[in-house]
């Protein structure tokens, strides 16, 4: 297959997908979804903004040692500090690309950049330069090409072809684009710049007119041959360009698409439950492909034609992408090297057996509880043990909930802090409510709480909860993550989480500082 015929595939679940607010990860957290999406057979994973901030450049680097066959790639604006911080980043990288950026549109140029025009080619090209130092594999954006001049495009692009950008990057930053206009944008840039040859042209789409997908293959139609998405279309406002929705589209429609992508689908159901889990943002039941719904029929008359021909109404095969498939079902009579064995084929490792014994032994007690377990209970126990594990300042010893029909719900509850127990009472609206309140009168965060969300993990009366809390205070956002089949312990262990994250001396950075 010729590289014109491939479809490249570039997610940045890692580095866009984590501005979304609320949604920031741990070290640890990153490079299991960087795991799940080498996986995915993922060609580019963006990992992260190297100078945004020290853990964000370690973060960087730990997928960059963890991930083999993917290539790693880090943001960086036209800065040469970015950029070689970038560099230092992926210098384990069995194959690294540096990211850099820098605004086109008029608008930008003039309100945020406060420079010229030519301003702006002179540090595209010196940026392009100043990364090639560091790697052959350099792609550049122009930041706001949605709403950029088109002559002036080209020139800029031009010229960092001519520096050495090997992939061109054309975002569509605010989201503002339609189809048409925007295929024809990617048509006219191909035919216009001279050098376009010697560049992979590639596409980044926002979905603020619930547009970014269909933009995206617009543009591969007329020639795009890098798409740029994340896992469950995560991102910040609106998102970004759905991975799932854009791989199954090309999949699907080879009729009309000139190109395939190399993604291995049966993994996307996974990718997708596992980003959700880490980030406590749910997917809605009717999501194309992933949604629980995705390959449900209610109908009477879509029931009648599914038994006598799945294509009937089925334009995809629910195994393709993942559903009821890699399922390993097991219970309390497994052991603890199958145990082990199933966390690492999900991209989970313990660094020592201390935490594979403890996570084991949660494992057990689960198991007591309900009968069979699945991958998505082993991933929502290892994310809950992993936010305990960094923030442990609150444990959860004992609740009782009262609530009867006609009385006031109360909540009795024990909690450690900071490893002495203390015990209180609180009356709510409901037995959540009680216990979120008992909750803070111990800790007093006085946080906002910003969400309260319950999902069922699997099917079944006896499925777990898994509860994201996010609280907010003073402009800082954390989220909290509890799993249980009581969901309201898993909501208490969840606000627990989230305080401790909160009233941690050490608070982990936000990413919110660049849009491309």
């Amino acid at each position: 297959m010729s590289q014109k015929d491939k479809l490249i595939v570039f997610d940045t679940t890692l580095r866009d997908g984590e501005q979304s607010p609320g949604a920031s990860m741990t070290l640890d957290e990153k490079v299991r979804i960087a795991k799940s999406l080498e996986r995915l057979r993922v060609d580019v994973i963006e990992a992260g903004f190297p100078n945004a901030s020290q853990g964000d450049f370690e973060s960087v680097r730990a997928v960059a040692r963890s991930v083999r066959e993917s290539t790693i790639c880090g943001l960086a604006r036209a800065i040469n500090s970015d950029i070689d911080r970038c560099g230092e980043a992926l210098a384990d990288a069995e194959s690294a690309r540096i990211h850099t950026f820098i605004a086109t549109s008029p608008i930008h140029m003039q309100q945020k950049l406060r420079m010229s025009p030519e301003e702006v080619v002179e540090r595209a090209v010196a940026a392009v330069k100043r990364a090639r130092k560091w790697t052959d594999n350099v792609e550049f954006s122009c930041e706001d090409a949605g709403r950029s001049e088109l002559d002036y495009l080209c020139r800029v692009i031009e010229q960092a072809i001519k520096a050495g950008a090997r992939t061109i990057n054309i975002p569509d930053t605010v989201g503002y684009n339609v189809p048409s206009q925007f295929g024809e944008t990617i048509r006219q840039l191909l035919e216009r710049i001279p050098n376009a040859d010697q560049a992979v042209f590639s596409v980044h789409c926002h979905n603020d007119l619930g547009l970014a997908v269909a933009n995206s293959l617009e543009a591969v139609i007329n020639g795009a041959r890098q798409v740029e998405c994340t896992i469950n279309g995560l991102g910040e406002r609106a998102g970004n360009a759905s991975l799932e929705e854009l791989v199954m589209a090309v999949r699907t429609r080879q009729d009309v698409f000139p190109c395939e992508t190399h993604i291995y689908t049966p993994e996307i159901v996974p990718a997708s439950r596992l980003v959700s889990s880490i980030t406590g943002f749910a997917v809605q039941p009717n999501k194309a492909i992933v949604g629980a719904n995705a390959f449900a029929h209610e109908s009477g008359i879509h029931q009648d034609g599914m038994l006598k021909n799945r294509e009937t109404y089925e334009i995809m095969r629910a195994e393709d992408v993942g559903w009821k498939t890699n399922k390993m079902v097991m219970g309390k009579h497994s052991g603890r090297n199958a145990f082990k064995t199933r966390l690492e084929e999900l991209g989970v490792n313990f660094e020592t057996n201390e935490e594979l014994n403890g996570a084991f032994a949660r494992f057990k007690e689960l198991a007591d509880k309900k009968h069979e377990i699945f991958d998505e209970d082993l991933q929502a126990l290892v994310s809950e043990t992993q936010h305990e594990k960094e923030d442990d300042r609150f444990e959860l010893v004992y609740l009782k909930t009262y609530t009867e029909t006609g009385e006031t719900p109360s909540a009795e509850l024990t909690l450690k802090v900071d490893g002495q127990e203390q015990q209180t009472t609180a009356i709510g609206s409901g037995p959540v409510d009680a216990t979120f309140k008992a909750i803070e009168q111990l800790v007093n965060t006085g946080s906002i709480l910003q969400l309260f969300s319950i999902n069922a993990i699997t099917q079944g009366t006896d499925s777990q909860g898994e509860v994201t809390v996010r609280l907010e205070k003073g402009g800082r956002i954390v989220n909290g993550l509890g799993s249980d089949t009581d969901i309201v312990i898993a909501s208490a262990k969840a606000y627990v989480s989230a305080a401790s994250k909160l009233l941690a001396n050490t608070p982990r950075t936000h990413l919110q500082a660049v849009n491309v």
